[in-house]
């Protein structure tokens, strides 16, 4: 069984839940490499429009590359479940430091 991740992440004024096969980290520096990208197929009566408007928008994405201050949890789950868009507001916080410098 191929392991999934649900990724939650930040970008502008939106919040973003994907679920990925692979997570790495990119060889461009401060950056999250997200890849393989796994869809709810169920047949289901009721569409949810953020997860299809989330479908349109990794359709033909092979790997995407979040930045690292933007990535809110990793999480290794069982089985893949919704992807979602949510709108959180117009206020975005200003990115902190990628490391914190000694205090010497």
């Amino acid at each position: 069984m191929d392991q999934v991740y649900r990724v939650l992440f930040n970008l502008g004024d939106k919040r973003y839940e994907v679920y990925v096969k692979e997570v790495t980290q990119s060889s461009l520096f401060g950056f999250i490499e997200l890849a393989d990208f796994v869809f709810d197929n169920h047949a289901q009566l009721l569409v949810d429009p953020s997860e299809e408007k989330l479908k349109s928008e990794f359709s033909k994405v092979q790997r995407t590359f979040v930045p690292m201050h933007s990535i809110l949890r990793i999480d290794a789950v069982e089985k893949a479940g919704p992807a979602k868009i949510q709108e959180h507001g117009s206020v975005t916080p200003f990115p902190g430091p990628i490391y914190t410098p000694s205090q010497s």
